[in-house]
């Protein structure tokens, strides 16, 4: 029996180093992939002025609220080394984050079709409506689990309560 305790800790030891490396690359991939994006987004702003401002603008704005969710995976990937726990909260964040980039590019578009196609910018519209429902669901979402975490557990009400 202590032949087998002994094996799944081994075992249990060597899938922690394997999950760590794991993790480590996909921070590695993550930051990298921020990086590269921020260089896109500063190269993009130096030479759009042929395009508009407002063209260039807005793609920046696309290109670093992506850098925005990059980072937010990467904070999730570090809580998750360092708690060894997948926390909901982050995700939740980068929801949210990427729902606004999505009512953001939509808005722009809209501008854009608006007295020039009905049915197009009727279609952005509503687009835009239902990631305004999403958005909500998620800011719900993630309050509601903030809360959660505020309160004791039951086992700590007991405790405090014989002390």
């Amino acid at each position: 029996m202590a032949e087998n305790d002994e094996a799944t800790t081994i075992t249990s030891r060597a899938l922690r180093v394997v999950e760590d490396v794991v993790y480590a690359l996909i921070s590695v991939i993550l930051t990298g992939g921020a990086l590269a994006l921020l260089v896109k987004a500063g190269y993009d702003l130096a030479t759009g002025a042929d395009r508009g401002v407002s063209t260039t603008v807005s793609g920046m704005l696309d290109t670093l609220l992506l850098v925005f969710i990059l980072i937010e995976l990467l904070s999730a990937v570090r809580t998750t080394l360092v708690e060894r726990q997948l926390l909901a909260e982050p995700f939740l964040l980068v929801g949210m984050i990427a729902t606004i980039k999505e009512i953001v590019i939509g808005s722009l578009e809209a501008k854009a079709l608006a007295g020039k196609d009905a049915g197009a910018f009727n279609d952005v519209m509503t687009e835009i409506g239902v990631l305004g429902g999403v958005l909500l669901v998620l800011a719900l979402s993630s309050y509601l689990l903030r809360r959660k975490e505020r309160e004791p557990e039951e086992g700590d009400e007991n405790d405090a309560a014989a002390q």
